[in-house]
């Protein structure tokens, strides 16, 4: 006759075999069940990318300029774009308006201070999704090294294989809006107005 201590230990062993199995075989179904990407990186293409501002001047007119050097990555998911995030650095010296006195004096300490603070950057916080292919993207902006809450509203334009490069790309069209008194860049204020517009188009590749 077999013991009830026997038969309790062969009972217990095989109960410890059965839950690992199962275990091990849960952990197996949820891996192959899980997404077979992750979020993405790409790389801004600088010759693509654009930040294009304008300001009142005088009540008469709104001229523009932009920043033609801006470098930095976004990383997609495209499972959950909540979870999307950017980082841009925008090289102030790099400012155009067509107008070379003008471009010389927004270097200076009137505007951009370009010798001492010669980069300008965002980094993303959080991605509020407010649409299909739109986004409200919820960061700070650091303008004369002073760090202030920016809030762009994104919308992404396109997802694919860049014809020219053959690697795969996105674009992006985005708007805000700052205060350039929040950072200190006070000049001409209110003749020039404080509220300045923004507006950005950009591209972003990852190696083919």
């Amino acid at each position: 006759m077999v013991s009830d201590a026997y038969v309790g230990e062969k009972f217990t062993f095989h109960h410890e075999v059965t839950m690992k199995s199962f275990a091990l075989l849960t952990a197996a179904v949820l891996t192959l069940a899980a997404p077979a990407f992750a979020a993405e990186t790409y790389t801004f293409d600088p010759n693509h990318t654009n930040i294009v501002w304008n300001a009142n001047h005088f009540g008469f007119s709104n001229p523009d300029g932009k920043f033609a050097s801006a470098s930095g990555t976004v990383t997609l998911d495209k499972e959950d774009p909540a979870n999307s995030k950017v980082e841009v650095s925008v090289a102030t010296g790099a400012v155009v308006t067509g107008i070379p006195r003008f471009d010389e004096h927004l270097k200076g300490a009137d505007f951009f201070n370009v010798e001492k603070f010669p980069a300008a950057t965002f980094v993303s916080e959080k991605v509020e999704v407010t649409g299909e292919n739109t986004a409200k993207v919820h960061g700070t902006l650091t303008l004369l090294g002073i760090a202030k809450p920016l809030v762009l509203d994104v919308k992404l334009n396109q997802i694919g294989i860049n014809p020219m490069n053959k690697a795969p790309t996105v674009g992006f069209s985005a708007t805000g809006v700052i205060k350039r008194s929040e950072y200190g860049m006070n000049y001409a204020i209110p003749n020039v107005s404080d509220e300045v517009q923004i507006r950005i188009e950009a591209e972003a590749n990852q190696a083919s």
